[in-house]
Parts: structure tokens; sequence; C-alpha cells
């Protein structure tokens, strides 16, 4: 008799489990503007704000790392406890306003020399982690326009860096300064050197933060 061979087709099982997507990242590095980001309002806050209203949660997390008083120099020596050790995919620089301010106010500030320096260290740093960089420009120091306030030729000398810095270094720009003077230039009618983007000349208002969340949802193409 002729053996019949039978085969019994199994089914294929297909896992239901949702497969874990990696979220990107983002670490905000910087001085006391920073630091008050993460704080309802703040720019960070806000940009969180925008990513649960888009239910896009699972693609980002946001990490702040401001310090109050910081200067560039501050940032290098602190960069590898609360950057490096988060494993970020890409970090937002925001750093500036006191190198130059810290000059007037308690004679610690920065040179521009060795501002470029630390600058550019910072950036070679976190690229041979492979981390992308965003770099911004400090804003102001004093909201007149016309160029009336007493920092605003060094303000803008220290942007100057940071721009040839993204140029040469391949990062991101994200050009805080310009933004803010086109504002105040146009909006600042009765020159007073704060109220409208910062409530003390250096620090936002709402509106400040607004601005400058709705600037980084643009270059980090959160969508």
């Amino acid at each position: 008799m002729k053996k019949l061979l039978i085969f019994f087709a199994l089914p294929i099982l297909v896992s239901m489990t949702p497969v874990s997507v990696k979220k990107t990242k983002i670490v905000f590095f910087g001085d006391s503007i920073t630091q008050m980001g993460i704080n309802k309002g703040g720019y960070i806050d806000r940009i969180q704000n925008s990513i649960n209203e888009k239910r896009i949660q699972d693609k980002y997390e946001l990490i702040g790392a401001g310090v109050g008083y910081d200067k560039i120099y501050d940032l290098y020596l602190r960069m590898e406890d609360d950057v490096l050790a988060k494993s970020p995919d890409v970090v937002v620089i925001y750093e500036g306003v006191n190198d130059v301010g810290h000059k007037y106010s308690t004679r610690t500030g920065t040179d521009i020399e060795k501002y470029e320096r630390f600058y550019k260290a910072i950036i070679k740093k976190l690229q041979a982690q492979n981390i992308k960089v965003f770099v911004c420009t400090p804003t102001v120091l004093g909201e007149k326009k016309d160029n009336a306030n007493p920092q605003d030729a060094e303000l803008d000398a220290y942007s100057d860096v940071i721009r040839k810095l993204a140029t040469a270094m391949n990062c991101t720009l994200i050009d805080l300064r310009k933004i803010f003077v086109n504002y105040e230039q146009e909006n600042n009618k009765d020159n007073k050197a704060s109220g409208f983007l910062t409530v003390d000349g250096i620090h936002p208002t709402d509106l400040g933060n607004r601005i400058m969340a709705d600037e980084m949802i643009k270059a980090l193409h959160i969508e």
C-alpha cells in the first residue's frame, strides 16, 4: 500500500507587538534663558506642547541643560556630565549673552577670541560623537532699536562668530539675534529698553519665548 503523505500548512504567526521606535533626543544647552525654558511658557515647554499637540511624543525627547550665569567655558566644563552622558542625537547651543554682559556687570565676561575657541571646541566634541549641532546667536542686552543699547556692537560681533562657525563646521544656524533685532526695529515705537520680547532686557517674555520656540521648531523640523 502506498503511503499517503499529508502536509499540514502551519499558520504564520505575525507579532502584534508594536515596534519600538527610538526617539530623537534633543538637549538644549545654555545659561539661565535655557534653564527657564523648561518652565511653563518657556521656549522648551512650548516646543514640547507643539509635539504633544501633533501627537508625536513617541518621536522626540527634550532635555533642558541650562544653568544660570553660565558662560561658554562653563558649558565646556560641564558638557561631559550634562550633555554627552545623555547620549543625545541633537544639541541646541544657546550661549553668549553672559559672555558679553558679564564683562560689564561682574567683570567676568569672555573675550571674543576665547569665546570662539571654546565654542569651536564644544562643537568638535559633540560632532565627534555624531551629534547634530544647532547654534543660536545671542538675542539682546536691552531692546532699544537702532543699535542704541550699550552692548549691541559686541553682541553683533559675537553673533558673527557663531554664524562663521556654523558655516565652517556644518552646523545649523538659528539666528535669534537677527530675529529679535528686526522685531524691535518694527515694534518698539517708544524705544524702550525692555518689555516687548524680554522682561528685563535679557530674559524672554511670553512673546519672546514663542518666537524662539517657533524658530527652533522650524530649524529642527519637528513634525
